[in-house]
């Protein structure tokens, strides 16, 4: 059973998203040969998304050394709104029934194990915006690097009515 879309019971996103003072950004345009977005039956697989705003990465670094799990959590938000921004350029935020899976990739210094928390930005946007339907599974995974410097990487699956 699938929890119902806006419009039909469920959760008005945009209403969400004006509530929180947040605006979706334009959608980041790809670093590489893949496209942000691409919806296979009911399901939209959002590439990975990084903390990029007015095109510009915000910040570089690892966690737990330059970045603080603070200001990464901060920046898993700006991936997870990049990743929403993407959903609503293939298909509409309207269309969203549940947020699946999530998973964050986190640059880490040696010895930085508070990867869950810094992807807590991301699944806590998800939560205040969809409530239930944002509940998702969920990995967080340290790595040596990401593309551009980016202290964190964030890629979503969605389902869609």
């Amino acid at each position: 059973m699938t929890t119902p879309v806006a419009g039909e019971g469920g959760v008005d996103a945009y209403a969400r998203l004006a509530e929180l003072g947040l605006t979706l950004p334009t959608v980041v345009p790809p670093l590489a040969s893949y496209v942000p977005a691409v919806q296979s039956g009911n399901y939209v697989y959002v590439s990975g998304q990084l903390p990029m705003v007015e095109g510009k990465l915000s910040q570089t670094g690892k966690v737990g050394a330059e970045v603080t799990a603070e200001e990464a959590a901060e920046l898993a938000k700006v991936c997870a709104l990049n990743a929403l921004a993407a959903i609503e350029s293939l298909v509409g935020l309207g269309r969203l029934v549940k947020i699946v899976k999530v998973t964050g990739f986190v640059a880490s210094a040696p010895g930085f194990t508070g990867q869950p928390a810094v992807i807590n930005g991301a699944s806590n946007l998800f939560g205040e915006v969809f409530g239930e339907q944002g509940r998702h599974a969920r990995s967080a995974v340290g790595v040596a690097e990401l593309p551009l410097g980016a202290p964190v990487e964030v890629e979503v699956i969605a389902e869609v009515a």
